[in-house]
């Protein structure tokens, strides 16, 4: 699935790989974000979304080139729930990895889906101000790519804290 690692299942154990015959992602991305799309389609099929039917899948790319992949997870009481960039970041810090360089997330449909804000903030918690976020379809053809300065301007992050 990827030249530079592999995917993380979202409970950290084990690669996620694409089913056979999947459709290829589209064709104006390189071989990094196809692989990040790829990840976010197969964790996407794992969200726990009973209440909104609104599944999202996010993968996030560490230092070292490895994708990790994670899903929504709704819950009853809703404030209890998180969403698919958290879960992917946790599968990134199970692993040891602490940095984040770049992101993809795919919602329901061809609507853009792009992190909220709070997972904006815990996207840029690990992740500078030039990291790209890609957003695409449930079909993993790319809508936009915003950079985390675009998404969070003027952010607050560890190192105001220095």
């Amino acid at each position: 699935m990827t030249t530079t690692g592999h995917a993380q299942h979202p409970d950290g154990h084990g690669a996620v790989e694409p089913q056979h015959g999947e459709p290829r992602v589209d064709d104006r991305v390189n071989d990094r974000v196809a692989d990040l799309f790829a990840a976010a389609r197969a964790a996407q099929s794992n969200a726990h979304a009973p209440y909104s039917g609104f599944r999202v899948g996010a993968a996030v790319c560490s230092e070292s080139g490895t994708i990790y992949a994670g899903a929504n997870v709704e819950n009853a009481a809703y404030p209890q729930g998180w969403c698919a960039e958290p879960s992917a970041i946790s599968a990134l810090i199970m692993a040891g990895g602490r940095r984040i360089t770049e992101v993809a997330v795919m919602g329901n449909g061809a609507t853009l889906c792009t992190p909220c804000g709070g997972c904006r903030q815990k996207i840029r918690e690990f992740a500078g101000p030039d990291v790209k976020i890609h957003c695409c379809t449930e079909t993993g053809h790319l809508i936009r790519t915003f950079t985390l300065e675009e998404l969070l301007p003027h952010s607050f992050g560890p190192e105001n804290l220095a």
